[in-house]
């Protein structure tokens, strides 16, 4: 078994080489403007998915997915290499589509607002359906018979 903390470190450590590498070592044309936001690795540190985002449109995250599915060989053997392990860890990489997701959040909430309004609004104009106070109160029943009891027990004295 092998220690979690072991695991993340070497996640951590293959997430910076690769980003080094990746602005370093990689010469191709295709290759947008990318950022690699993590990386996670198994426990038996064999397979390795490394995120990335890449600034623009669907074709240069397409083109950028290609460059780094060529230049792949090259990042293994230099992860390998720096990590020391046994056999060197093989490489996936995933596009993290956090802006799209987090667009999509953005206009869940703009409309959850827009219903709020609506619903504050409706509410503001909204009237009772029978009586405001739907109960009997006997206000003045009440009073007359305090004022009773109060004579009597003067009377008394």
């Amino acid at each position: 078994m092998t220690d979690p903390a072991k695991v993340r470190r070497h996640a951590e450590r293959i997430r910076e080489l690769v980003a080094s590498v990746v602005r370093s070592q990689i010469k191709d044309p295709r290759l947008g403007m990318i950022t690699i936001t993590d990386a996670r690795i198994t426990a038996d540190l064999r397979d390795a998915t490394v995120f990335y985002t890449v600034l623009g449109d669907a074709t240069a995250q397409a083109s950028t997915a290609a460059a780094l599915e060529s230049a792949k060989g090259m990042l293994r053997s230099t992860v390998g290499k720096a990590l020391g392990l046994r056999h060197s860890p093989s490489l996936t990489f995933v596009l993290d589509d956090v802006q799209d997701q987090v667009k999509q959040i953005d206009d869940l909430l703009a409309q959850a607002r827009h219903a709020d309004a609506e619903v504050q609004r409706l509410a503001a104009q909204a009237k009772y359906a029978g009586d405001a106070q739907p109960y009997r109160v006997d206000d003045e029943d009440d009073e007359d018979d305090d004022a009773a009891t109060d004579t009597s027990t003067t009377d008394r004295r």
